[in-house]
């Protein structure tokens, strides 16, 4: 199972939350940031619908599969405050 963490951190003059190294919009206190993340990683887990997917890879080749709606990632959170 793929697990996502979510970071709070000082960034931009405020601060934000970071997931695989991208870093969410700057919020104004550190409050803010960690309640966007719980919302984020509460999002992640919420479960979708089994679907068909397509996609191209590096090489150009195409691959078609089902992507599992319940196959959601845990997630963590992380306060590097």
């Amino acid at each position: 199972m793929t697990k996502i963490t979510y970071a709070i951190v000082e960034h931009d003059g405020g601060w934000a939350y970071t997931a695989n190294g991208v870093f969410s919009e700057p919020y104004p206190t550190h409050d803010a940031a960690a309640a966007a993340a719980r919302r984020a990683a509460e999002e992640q887990r919420v479960p979708g619908a089994t679907e068909v997917i397509q996609y191209e890879d590096e090489s150009g080749k195409w691959h078609e599969e089902t992507a599992s709606g319940s196959d959601r990632p845990a997630t963590a959170i992380v306060d590097k405050t």
